[in-house]
């Protein structure tokens, strides 16, 4: 974790939340290029955001998803939990529909990938910061696309997280503890849920929106 001392009359103070230190050393230099940006804080731990939040009271949070300890959507419930006015911008590589679902529902402000311009991110960060939310159209399409799709239950999740592990479906029955008969129907539901016609489409899907992840 570093806190940095403020250097900048009334700047807009901003906290980033990454585990790559290269990345926030860029970003840290790419945002005091500009007069009005300031970086005050910075951790590579998603468990330690929240405290970091707590000591600094950033006015815009940058938010990766991938961390250790805690996903940037944990982390940016739990920030929100505690200070409901925090405003975060998920910056991510990641542009899967689950991924943009899950952290615009945690209160994300904006996602926004890792390669957007230099002057759209901190105009990102200016607007934020002014109470709007920011999303391009082509992720606000994909948002209310994925927004009408039917959810699927934690069960149904895990079931797929085991598909694409490539169980059969009674070794995905022994890990859930669950008979096979029960696994086929998760399996139709799950059919019907994802607009697929078999296992293969299921799990190609599944990995294409996000829903589960290989890693």
């Amino acid at each position: 974790m570093t806190v940095k001392k403020l250097k900048k009359q009334n700047p807009i103070r901003v906290m980033l939340v990454d585990d790559h230190p290269a990345f926030r050393k860029g970003m840290a230099a790419l945002l005091e290029s500009e007069p009005d940006l300031l970086v005050v804080a910075e951790t590579g731990d998603g468990r330690a955001a929240l405290e970091v939040y707590r000591q600094t009271k950033p006015d815009v949070v940058l938010m990766d998803l991938r961390l250790p300890g805690l996903g940037g959507v944990e982390a940016t419930l739990a920030i929100r939990k505690e200070f409901p006015d925090a405003r975060v911008i998920v910056l991510t590589t990641f542009d899967l529909d689950e991924d943009i679902f899950r952290a615009i529902q945690s209160g994300a402000k904006s996602y926004l990938l890792k390669d957007t311009p230099d002057d759209e991110l901190a105009d990102a960060i200016r607007n934020v910061h002014a109470g709007k939310q920011i999303l391009s159209e082509q992720l606000a399409r994909r948002l209310a696309e994925r927004q009408r799709r039917p959810e699927l239950t934690s069960r149904e999740t895990e079931v797929l997280q085991l598909l694409i592990k490539g169980r059969s479906n009674k070794e995905i029955g022994a890990a859930l503890f669950l008979c096979e008969d029960t696994v086929k129907a998760h399996f139709k539901t799950l059919f019907g849920k994802l607009k697929v016609q078999d296992r293969t489409e299921a799990a190609i899907t599944a990995i294409r929106h996000g829903i589960v992840h290989l890693d």
